[in-house]
Formats: structure tokens, C-alpha cells, sequence
């Protein structure tokens, strides 16, 4: 798979909610702070987006597109004094893909959701991304717009297999609207996710994630990259935001915290497709990086 696959895959996104909004009048929906990745798309009127610590609203209008990703209280509205609603109370109060009309309706529609992850690795997605993300190519608007609809008749008219193709269009909504993220601010931006817009790199991240367990070294990796060893040292470094043999031990180090946790593999057997010989080499490059002895972790997963 191409890195991004990989990421979304240990990510394991789990759950995931989708509802129409039809609000009218003066109204305001509150949302707690909480983990996982929001999504609003909007398709008829203009409503506000007020982010807890960000300093401006941004105006939604129709055709707009915002995923919010931080951990972050935030606030959907047409009047910033009217009294808000709790959004975790009235969302749930309608069937999932169904409308959920406010104040009778006619003024701002729209569509947004949720995805929660279970992957334990979420923060390497969710921390390489801004609080808020707006979408604001027409073609791919239109693209997330397909996918939010087509995801909400599943939901409202399920059919066999519908649970399934449920999970597959929430990840494929989720891939598109990062794809074009990665398209809008990749040369502007600094990370693994927008490193992936450079070719060169998009090249060696693919090995690397190809084959965590090969005896990979920076000449190695440079040579894929068509660079000299120092060169390309330096430029990895400033488009993922950190060193090439860093980036992979971290890589290793999830690969194997994966197959620990979920595919029931003893560290004997783990360690070398990683590309450690050594379990002792292992142990200490897994504790470093996530925390824990390999056996300590391995136990907690089981429990």
C-alpha cells in the first residue's frame, strides 16, 4: 500500500455519524470538545463557525467544505448571541442520515458527520492537521459532496451489506477530503501528509512503508530519492519536519505495536520484521518510541 493507506489503515477508523441540518431562524449548535474528525458541508444558505481559541469565525456558505480536527469545543450558528443547543443532544434525537430540521427549517442546509478512530496511532494523523481545514476546490467539493450523500441514503435506507459499504464510503470520504488538503497546501506546509505531494519523497516514504523490516540507511534511501546522501538528508527533514532515519524507526515502531496489539505476534517474531535482530535493540527502540517495553505493551493489549 502507498503510505497514506498504511496511516489510515493503523488508524482502524471505527465509528461514524452522518446527518442532515435544515436550521432556520436565529439558532447556535455547541460542541464539546472531543476526539476523532468533524466534517460540514454545506449546500443551501451561510451559517458561522466559531472554533474555541481561534480568534475569527469563518463564514460556510453553500458549496463550503470544513473538517475540523482538534481536539477543540466549537460552535455552529446564523446569530452569535443566540442560545445555543447542545449539538450531542439534538443530533441523536433523528435516525442517522435522516434531516434534522431546527427552528422549523429554511435557511441553512447542509450535511455533516463524524469519524472516531481505534487505531492507537491517531495522533500522527490528527496532529499533522490544522484545527480547521476548508476545502474550496469546486471539482473536489463536488466530490465530497457525492460521497457525504451517497454515504446518508445508505444510512437512511439500509439494505444488505450496508453496514459494510458504510465503512468503505466514510474512509473514502475521508482519504478524498485529505487528498485535497494535501493538494491545496502542500507547498506551503511541513509533514509526512504533505510530503507526499513531492515526489522524490512520496518515492522513499513508499519504500520505507513497503518494507519497515529492510536494513535501510540513508545512502539507501537517498539513492531512491535520485540525491546525494547530504542533499537529500537535508531536504527530508524540511518537507516531513523530521530526520529520514527518525521518521522510519517511528514507522517501525507502530508497524510493530500493530501486529503486538492485533495480529497476536510474539516480539520474537515481530522484532525482525521491523529489521531488529536484536531484541534488546528492539526493546529499547519501541520504548523509546511509544512509550513501553514491547512486553508491557503487549500485556496491556491482551487486557
Amino acid at each position: 500500500m502507498d503510505p497514506l493507506s498504511d496511516i489510515l489503515s493503523l488508524l482502524k477508523p471505527n465509528s461514524y455519524g452522518f446527518r442532515g441540518l435544515n436550521a432556520g431562524g436565529e439558532w447556535a449548535l455547541a460542541y464539546a470538545a472531543d476526539d476523532g474528525i468533524k466534517c460540514y458541508a454545506i449546500t443551501s444558505g451561510e451559517c458561522w463557525l466559531a472554533v474555541e481559541d481561534s480568534p475569527q469565525p469563518w463564514r460556510l456558505e453553500a458549496g463550503s467544505f470544513a473538517m475540523l480536527s482538534g481536539r477543540k469545543a466549537f460552535r455552529l450558528y446564523s446569530a452569535a448571541d443566540a442560545t445555543p443547543i447542545d449539538a450531542f443532544r439534538f443530533f441523536p434525537s433523528f435516525p442517522a442520515g435522516e434531516i434534522a430540521v431546527l427552528n422549523g427549517g429554511g435557511g441553512c442546509q447542509g450535511v455533516g458527520g463524524y469519524f472516531a478512530f481505534e487505531g492507537m496511532h491517531a495522533e500522527l494523523l490528527l496532529g499533522m492537521l490544522p484545527p480547521v481545514v476548508f476545502i474550496s476546490a469546486e471539482e473536489g467539493r463536488q466530490d465530497l459532496r457525492w460521497s457525504i450523500e451517497r454515504l446518508m441514503r445508505e444510512l437512511r435506507h439500509p439494505q444488505p451489506g450496508g453496514s459494510l459499504l458504510a465503512e468503505h464510503l466514510t474512509q473514502a470520504l475521508l482519504i478524498e477530503a485529505l487528498r485535497l488538503h494535501l493538494v491545496e497546501r502542500s507547498r506551503d506546509a511541513t509533514g509526512w501528509l504533505f510530503a507526499l505531494a513531492d515526489r522524490q519523497m512520496h518515492a522513499v516514504m513508499t519504500a520505507m512503508h513497503g518494507d519497515p523490516g529492510r536494513k535501510w540507511t540513508l545512502e539507501g534511501l537517498a539513492r531512491i530519492a535520485g540525491m546525494s546522501r547530504s542533499t537529500f538528508a537535508v531536504r527530508f527533514k524540511e518537507t516531513v519536519g523530521e530526520p529520514a532515519m527518525d521518521y522510519l524507526t517511528r514507522w517501525r515502531m507502530m508497524v510493530a505495536a500493530d501486529r503486538l496489539a492485533n495480529a497476536g505476534m510474539s516480539i520474537a517474531v515481530v522484532a525482525p520484521t521491523v529489521g531488529y535482530e536484536s531484541e534488546s535493540a528492539f526493546g529499547a527502540a519501541f520504548k523509546r518510541v511509544i512509550g513501553y517495553s514491547p512486553r508491557q505493551f503487549a500485556k496491556g493489549a491482551a487486557r
